[in-house]
């Protein structure tokens, strides 16, 4: 089945460009040009994917991407483009339900690697047994639902494949290369420290009120889930 993938672009050019690389790669595209109409488009059409501006005229694309999760597409890929590439604005990014960004300029031939990525499900594995536990931490990988001591954590999409790669990977080192290709499954610059970040979000969400801590810094190594 032919992927359908929400483009939404505020400038003429960059659109056209985005949308004719990708119809000639197979694609259906539906372009939009603010976020008011992208949000109507995801509605009326079945989309597997939304590329995504962040500067937007009267929405930007942080506050599209938290429409879009708040309308309850909680795991629709998302891919940001951004002009701004500090660890600061791409946490923002993340934050708002991106799961991916992307710098401009680029290069088409990145970002059809990335949709691929994320249209094929790529990075944290499927498993067979729904629930990962290590104490009394639980994560259903089909209800999309943890819990601590029976008490229900809510995370985001990104902090949920964090933890889940934690889980599938608990007793184990996990150092940060590792950690951004299978749960972001891109490439993010190492000289950003959005791993960092996230494992901070995580601490404070599945370990601040608890007495045992599970999630570990191992200095000059990396993380680990015990």
């Amino acid at each position: 089945m032919v992927k359908q993938i929400l483009v939404i672009e505020d400038e003429p050019n960059v659109a056209a460009f985005i949308s004719q690389g990708l119809q000639e790669s197979g694609y259906k595209v539906f372009l939009a040009y603010n976020g008011s109409n992208g949000l109507d488009l995801l509605q009326q059409m079945q989309i597997d994917l939304v590329v995504l501006d962040v500067i937007l005229p009267k929405m930007d694309g942080r506050e599209v991407a938290k429409k879009i999760r708040e309308m309850g597409y909680t795991y629709l890929p998302i891919i940001m483009l951004t002009a701004l590439g500090t660890t600061e604005n791409i946490v923002k990014g993340l934050d708002s339900g991106a799961d991916d960004y992307l710098i401009k300029p680029f290069k088409f031939k990145e970002l059809l690697a990335r949709i691929r990525a994320r249209t094929r499900n790529k990075g944290v594995p499927v498993v067979n047994n729904p629930k990962l536990t290590i104490k009394d931490l639980e994560l259903d990988t089909e209800a999309k639902l943890v819990t601590r001591a029976g008490e229900e954590i809510s995370l985001t999409s990104t902090e949920f494949r964090l933890l889940q790669y934690l889980l599938l990977n608990k007793n184990r080192v996990l150092n940060r290369v590792d950690i951004l290709e299978k749960v972001w499954d891109i490439n993010f610059n190492m000289g950003t420290n959005v791993v960092d970040v996230y494992v901070n979000y995580l601490r404070n969400k599945i370990d601040k009120n608890f007495e045992v801590k599970l999630i570990h810094t191992v200095i000059g190594m990396g993380y680990i889930l015990k």
